[in-house]
């Protein structure tokens, strides 16, 4: 009996040591989220919301819905008083190579959007246009897309950014109505900076 509690006592103990050691390595797997207070400086304060499993309803993207799997993908929502919105998708993919090709064909997205939008949408003004690429981890690419109606009199403007760490991809959106001078790129460009290096 007694050397039938030792193993058990040892198994238990075992499995503690596994557990304690595994809890650490699922944590660090997941990637952590920007805060509200790390979006770009607005008038009204950022909210955001939990981190929810999968992708936006919308995908996230204007013009790439849907063009990052939501397997393994999370994703926070983010607002103020003044219907500035945003979003932060990530996605942790199979293979660094998926990495890269997932990266490569957000960026072909985002590029193409005015274009594609004006094709779908006679009447609508829309243009999109590259801000360059950033210096954190394996890069961050930077986008803006313009749109107005002018049947209807509204323009919004948008900032998107995706970056790389390792196996991991994530996108930030940033939205509002105005045109490109009224969004602030500089604060964004930070905003996106630090998305990537909170990734691990």
């Amino acid at each position: 009996m007694n050397k039938l509690r030792t193993a058990l006592a040892t198994a238990a103990a075992a499995a503690l040591g596994l557990a304690a050691l595994a809890a650490p390595a699922q944590a660090a797997a997941q990637p952590a989220f920007l805060a509200a207070s790390q979006m770009p400086p607005s008038s009204t304060p950022w909210t955001a919301t939990q981190v929810f499993t999968g992708i936006p309803e919308n995908g996230g993207v204007l013009c790439a819905p849907y063009k990052i799997p939501a397997q393994n993908t999370r994703y926070r929502e983010f607002s103020t008083d003044l219907d500035t919105n945003g979003v932060q998708v990530t996605t942790i993919a199979g293979t660094e190579a998926d990495a890269v090709k997932l990266v490569d064909t957000l960026r072909g997205t985002l590029a193409g959007c005015g274009p594609l939008l004006e094709q779908q949408n006679p009447g609508l003004q829309a243009v999109s246009a590259s801000h360059g690429k950033l210096a954190v981890e394996e890069g961050a690419w930077v986008y803006s897309l313009d749109t107005a109606d002018p049947q209807i009199g509204i323009s919004d403007i948008h900032l998107f950014s995706v970056g790389r760490d390792g196996r991991t991809v994530t996108l930030v959106r940033w939205g509002q109505m105005g045109d490109l001078e009224d969004a602030p790129l500089t604060a964004f460009r930070t905003t996106t900076k630090t998305a990537v290096n909170k990734l691990h």
